[in-house]
Order: structure tokens, then sequence, then C-alpha cells
């Protein structure tokens, strides 16, 4: 094993935190959930990251997921490079809009009207206006731990950086804007129910990670989901599916496929841009049809359906058709669960394992993690020590224990293999 060298990396960082905030552009890059200088990257290929030191990593986080098909993708860099020759922005309708729109229907049956917009924060804010203008409801129901962006509203209880920096809320927030959310427990079907029977008629949706990826990868339990569905039906709720993260990459048709369950409306971003900066939120028809022009709930972006993003998209939506695309990354993301969940039990180490399709975390905990507060007696600084332990070996996690790890084609049973190796060699220093 050749020692990994960051100088480059220190000397970058601390140039960063003279002109950018913490040094990042989000929180959890500055490895602040695990100590540490991070690392600044130069290239991606495939499976691997390249920083500006020279070391090269095999990478489990994947741009934090839309990267399926790894970085780099010969069939989607053309097509961008294609896109970005005729122009970078337009600012007005393309028919590259009305194709990616209708690959998404195609896959979610749920969706019959999509709007673009340029992340998954704008998708989520975005949704969540339409569901209170259609409802003439002002209330929020979400779950404490599921992270839907840096919506005001939202940022109660909340997973992903907010988890890992300890700050489940945030200064800058005002009571007023926070006042109308709800934030329950996940996985908690009864204090769902108890609390629209007391506050149905003021409550416009219920916003959910139909499988949590933001304080590690959370499965909904038997029943959940379709609970959800049921009592949002029962009392005029709008049921809103947050698959920023799950959509085409749990499956084609994102969870909702898998538990066959059809949302009011649901939020997607990071894989319909083929790793370049797009979000989406869709569903009835008559629920989008209340959005500015045809109704009165207002949203806009300059940005929004960019032609480079949109192709970038649809390349990457026409490829991952392929049904046994999703059975070969089935196949190496239960490889590598395998392995690691093996690796603990050998060396005795209190671990829990979750995984759907290509997303799978490890717990350092002794107990079932079913939420967010058995999320949260994960031993993080034993993920600290596994994090910098796989980092010196040449595998890069993401930095927080309360963060998926991303599987893509491009990773080979080779690379996945010698990922577990390396895991027995760290779990030696535990």
């Amino acid at each position: 094993m050749s020692k990994i060298i960051t100088e480059k990396s220190q000397k970058a960082f601390a140039e960063a935190q003279n002109v950018i905030p913490g040094g990042v552009n989000s929180p959890v890059r500055a490895f602040g959930g695990v100590g540490g200088t991070p690392i600044f990257i130069k290239s991606g290929s495939g499976c691997y990251l390249t920083d500006i030191d020279g070391n090269k990593y095999v990478d489990y986080v994947g741009s934090w997921g839309p990267l399926i098909l790894g970085h780099a993708e010969p069939r989607v860099i053309k097509k961008i490079n294609e896109a970005v020759a005729n122009g970078t922005s337009y600012g007005a309708p393309t028919e590259l809009e009305i194709k990616l729109a209708q690959l998404v229907k195609e896959a979610m049956p749920s969706v019959e009207k999509v709007r673009m917009v340029n992340s998954g924060t704008e998708a989520t804010m975005s949704a969540i206006r339409v569901a209170r203008g259609y409802t003439k409801r002002d209330a929020v129901v979400k779950f404490d731990g599921c992270y839907h962006g840096h919506v005001d509203s939202l940022l109660i209880q909340a997973g992903s950086g907010a988890t890992t920096l300890g700050t489940p809320t945030s200064p800058g927030v005002p009571q007023d804007f926070v006042k109308h959310t709800i934030s329950l427990p996940y996985n908690d079907i009864d204090a769902v129910n108890e609390v629209c029977s007391r506050r149905g008629k003021e409550i416009a949706c219920i916003i959910v990670e139909a499988v949590a990826g933001n304080m590690g990868v959370v499965i909904p339990q038997k029943g959940y989901l379709e609970g959800l569905r049921e009592i949002t039906k029962k009392h005029g709720i709008i049921l809103i599916f947050d698959e920023v993260m799950t959509g085409f990459r749990v499956a084609y048709g994102g969870v909702q496929s898998l538990y066959n369950i059809k949302p009011d409306l649901t939020t997607l971003g990071k894989i319909i841009g083929g790793g370049l900066p797009v979000g989406a939120y869709g569903g009835r028809k008559e629920i989008m049809d209340s959005i500015s022009p045809v109704g009165a709930v207002y949203q806009a972006g300059t940005l929004s359906g960019n032609p480079v993003a949109m192709t970038a998209g649809i390349a990457m939506l026409e490829i991952l058709k392929d049904a046994k695309i999703y059975k070969s990354l089935e196949e190496k993301s239960q490889r590598l669960a395998a392995g690691m969940e093996k690796v603990c039990k050998d060396a005795k180490i209190p671990a829990y394992h979750t995984r759907i399709g290509s997303m799978l975390c490890t717990f350092f905990t002794d107990q079932p993690v079913t939420d967010y507060s058995t999320a949260k007696k994960s031993d993080t600084k034993r993920y600290a020590k596994f994090f910098h332990g796989m980092l010196e070996r040449g595998f890069y996690f993401a930095p927080s224990q309360f963060e998926a790890v991303f599987v893509s084609t491009a990773h080979g049973e080779k690379e996945i293999d010698a990922t577990i190796e390396a895991f027995k060699d760290v779990a030696k220093t535990f």
C-alpha cells in the first residue's frame, strides 16, 4: 500500500477557507463528521477518483448518488459535448425538455406531468408550495432525519449534513416559517395516524424519503409506506415521495415501483441530470396544473430545462432502460454488502447493515436502525476510523456515518473484493 500524500489538498483547503465559508460549498465535504482535511478532486473516471496530489481512490460516493454509470461515462459525455457545441442556455423551450419529461413519465406512472428545476432542494420547495396552493392548507408533515434540501420550513430534525454537524435546525430560519411544520419519527405509522386524526384538515402534505438516505440508509418497515398512502387519501392530504436520491437509483421506476405505491407528487434530482445540476417535481395532472402559467401557484427558473442538463439526463435514462444494468447493480451491491457484513461479524464489530438496490450502509451500532433516534446511536468515532482507514488504502466513502454507500456499474469484482480486503485490514485497528 503506497502512502497517501495530500499536501496539495491541504494547501487548497487553507486557500479555500479564505474565500469560501468553511472552505467548501456544501457542509459535509469539510470532513467535519470524520475530522481531518478534505481531499480536492481533479478528475473522475469509471469508479475511480483522482485528487490533485495524484492519489487514486475507488469511489463509493458517486457525487452522492447520480453516477450510476460511473464517472465520465463515454456515451453521456459524448452527448454533453454535442449539446454544449450548440450553446449552453437559451432561456426558452426546447424539445429536449419534452423528451426527458416523457422518459420520467414512462418510468413513473404516478407522474402525469413534470416541471424541471435545477436541484433537489428546488424540487421539494416547489412541490410543497404546490401542495399548499392546491389544498389551501398550510401544515406540512415531515419525518425526523429525512433531509429534503435546505428549504426553510423543512430544516427541522433534518438528516444529512445537519445530522453530521449536530445542528438539526438552522439559525436564519424564522420561527414563523416552521410553525406549520410537524416532524414525526420515521417508520412510526401510529404517530402519523394520530396527528392526521387531530389535524388532518390543516395538513397540506406529507413529504417523506420513501427510503431514507440522509441518516444513513433506513428502510421503510412493512406496511409503512402503504399506511402513509391510506392515511393521506383518507384526509385529503397530498403524499409527496422525495425520490431525489432513490429515483432511477434503486430501480428504474424508483421506490414507488418497488412498493407499487402511487404518491400524489414525486421529487427527483441528481440522476435525471446525468450528473449535471437538475431537479424535477411531478405528479397528478390536476395538481400540476395549479402551477403557473396554467394555475396561480408561481414557480420559475431561468436555467430550468437547461439544454445541456436535459441532454445528459436523456442519455442517462435511455441507457438505464436496460434491465440488465439493475441486475448487475444488485449483484455487485450484494457482494459488497455481504463482504462488509462478514468482516464485521468475524472481527466482532457491532454493526447493523442495510441495503436496497445499489444503496447500502454500515451503521456502527449493536441495535437495529429503523429511525433517526436509533441511527444517532451509531459510533461516529468508529466510523471516522473506518473512513480514514479506507481513505488511506485508496477507497473513498462518504465523510459521514449518516450517508449512503453508492455502487455503480463501473465497480467491478476486482474493486469490490479489494474494498472488502481493505476493510479487513482497517477492522484490525478498531
